[in-house]
């Protein structure tokens, strides 16, 4: 897994094709509050904010939320962001390191989330639930 130095170092390539900063906004929750204006981001909370550790436990744990929601995009034939979804998993595919990033986009980003469910058993797809529903609008 790549480190958080490197992540912030090279977060325009790892961003380059999103339409805006929504895996960016996703790495605030790792970086003390004092980062946050490097990228664009500024705190306006009144407690004290603590970062999430950089560890892959929680970066999976990120992923697999995010995959969750993504998969949610994907049934419901959401083009936008469906495809802003496959951005910032492509993105945490990066991150880890896994070869994913690579993925054909297919329908709706269908074919990375299965991937990326697969690769680490999240058990969020079932080729039975998420086909019916993802094929049922058609």
């Amino acid at each position: 897994m790549k480190s958080i130095e490197y992540v912030k170092e090279h977060i325009g390539e790892i961003e380059k094709d999103f339409l805006d900063t929504r895996f960016t906004k996703r790495l605030m929750d790792f970086l003390p509050t004092t980062e946050w204006e490097k990228f664009g981001y500024k705190y306006t909370g009144k407690k004290e904010y603590i970062p999430k550790e950089w560890t892959e436990e929680n970066v999976l744990a990120q992923l697999r939320d995010d995959t969750e929601f993504a998969i949610e995009k994907a049934i419901n034939h959401r083009g936008i962001s469906a495809e802003l979804m496959n951005a910032v998993l492509t993105s945490w595919c990066i991150v880890l390191e896994n070869g994913l990033e690579r993925t054909e986009y297919g329908w709706y980003g269908d074919k990375l989330i299965k991937e990326i469910d697969r690769l680490y058993g999240f058990e969020l797809v079932t080729n039975e639930t998420f086909d019916a529903e993802f094929y049922k609008r058609w």
